[in-house]
């Protein structure tokens, strides 16, 4: 299976696939209403490969998927049974439905909400699926889950199991993540307390919606397209994401939309911040012509509106220099990193997660200009900041524990940035999941360290993950892909010399 974020996850899942199958075993013959709910349609399809191919010969799996219009599961089950012989004699079977996770939980307009058709569906067909003895395994998303016993009581107390599975990668958004799509949510919003996750598509056919109602210049998308950037920027750096070029290019696409409508609009001041969020990701593909003039319109602007000691100043003064420690102007970088330091620390206080970055950013290019001594105890700084501010597990402390690594290891002590790098390593992929750039990062960073030791046969497999993980999630012409690559290449020529 899918790795989820850790052991205990894991086990739970494990456990529950276990249950599930028992169950699926268990119920031939009868009909046995089971409820599996799984976040990530991904995932939920590698469990379902799984335990159909296990269960056979002796049980036969039958896939049903529900119709969107219509979303009957009696009506669905009854079409798959007019149609096999096996299933109208009573042979040993499971039947999975697929497709809950589809089905709009906002109306949009219409008088009820494809989930809400569901439901309406459900709530009365206990009593019509008695003639079909089979195991049913209905998959459905945590947030359908939540309703279910609401909506379909009279369904809900027939079931005879409900198994969960967790996985890090997922297609919804907490709740508390899109305030500025409340006004618009005429549905109910479970309190605070209860586990709600909403549909990304949802908040897509809202959009559309309102630009159908409103039209496509309405002020109100500015704020929409902004959230719905932010999220999938969130999605990306917390390793949510179902895709993750996939996501990079709907964040952009919906920042770009917010910054074409709030030119036209001349509202500046939310201009600068998506100026400043799109250049964040054009840079993170590399694409540093295309972020550089969009980093400095957003200073020029914040420095015009908000004047020159303002903490979104010294955000666009660190960005901009991030950019050009990228592109190795070292000097340009040194010069904005030192004024954002000054900045943060007189405006948001010596203790600040921003203080800790900035001298994490001034140290990186202190180390590349052989500026050991000076760069060691800005990350030492750095590092015990965030442990005090954030926690020992957070991934601004793996990045410190990178950092400080490849130092070390610049210095030629190695056994110290050994370790720091399987540190980092470890809270990489336990934070942000094994499939995220940062994790490629750290094992092309290991490679490394074990190359200048000459320890080839370790540091080759290190590359090739590393590799292969960057070509996958980031793109085979990405700026660290080209580096993985050229490190790979460069490893086997030295193996062949030797």
């Amino acid at each position: 299976m899918i790795n989820p974020d850790n052991a205990d996850i894991e086990s739970e899942n494990r456990d529950n696939y276990d249950d599930l199958v028992g169950t699926i075993e268990a119920s031939q013959g009868i009909l046995a209403l089971l409820i599996a709910v799984c976040d990530n349609s991904d995932f939920r399809d590698e469990i379902i490969n799984r335990y159909e191919a296990e269960l056979q010969p002796e049980i036969r799996p039958y896939r049903l998927k529900l119709a969107r219009g219509e979303p009957s599961l009696r009506a669905a089950i009854a079409e798959v049974v007019k149609q096999d012989e096996y299933l109208q004699q009573g042979g040993k079977a499971v039947l999975t439905v697929t497709g809950t996770e589809q089905l709009f939980f906002l109306k949009l307009g219409a008088e009820r909400s494809e989930q809400e058709i569901f439901f309406g569906y459900l709530q009365w067909t206990r009593e019509g699926l008695r003639e079909f003895p089979y195991p049913i395994v209905l998959w459905v998303t945590q947030q359908m889950l939540v309703n279910l016993s609401k909506k379909a009581p009279d369904f809900w107390s027939w079931r005879k199991g409900v198994f969960r599975f967790q996985s890090r990668k997922v297609g919804v958004v907490p709740s508390r993540e899109i305030e500025d799509f409340h006004p618009f949510l005429k549905e109910d919003l479970p309190a605070e307390d209860e586990s709600y996750l909403l549909p990304l598509e949802d908040l897509q056919q809202l959009i559309q919606h309102i630009e159908r109602e409103r039209g496509a210049k309405d002020p109100i998308l500015v704020s929409l397209y902004a959230s719905m950037g932010r999220i999938y920027y969130w999605r990306l750096q917390e390793g949510k994401d179902l895709g993750y070029q996939r996501e990079q290019a709907l964040a952009i696409e919906y920042f770009s939309k917010a910054i074409e409508l709030e030119k036209e609009l001349g509202l500046e001041a939310d201009l600068a911040t998506n100026l400043n969020n799109l250049a964040v990701l054009y840079k993170s593909q590399g694409r540093y012509s295309e972020a550089e003039p969009l980093y400095l319109q957003a200073l020029e602007l914040r420095k015009r509106l908000l004047g020159e000691d303002h903490p979104d100043v010294a955000t666009s003064l660190n960005n901009l220099a991030v950019l050009y420690n990228s592109q190795g102007r070292y000097s340009e970088s040194e010069t904005l990193f030192l004024q954002a330091l000054e900045l943060r620390k007189r405006l948001l206080g010596e203790d600040h997660p921003y203080v800790a970055t900035s001298l994490n950013n001034l140290a990186s290019v202190y180390n590349k200009q052989g500026r050991y001594s000076e760069a060691e105890a800005l990350l030492l700084q750095a590092l015990e900041l965030r442990k005090r501010l954030v926690g020992e597990d957070h991934p601004d402390v793996a990045t410190s524990l990178n950092n400080l690594a490849v130092l070390y290891n610049s210095q030629g002590r190695y056994s110290e940035s050994e370790t720091l790098f399987l540190q980092a390593l470890e809270l990489r992929k336990r934070l942000l999941g094994e499939d995220h750039p940062d994790v490629a990062t750290s094992l092309n960073n290991l490679a490394v360290l074990y190359k200048s030791q000459g320890r080839y046969s370790e540091a080759e497999p290190l590359f090739l993950q590393a590799l292969e993980l960057a070509e996958r999630v980031l793109g085979v012409n990405h700026p660290n892909t080209v580096i993985f690559r050229k490190n790979l290449a460069s490893l086997q020529a030295k193996m062949v010399e030797t």
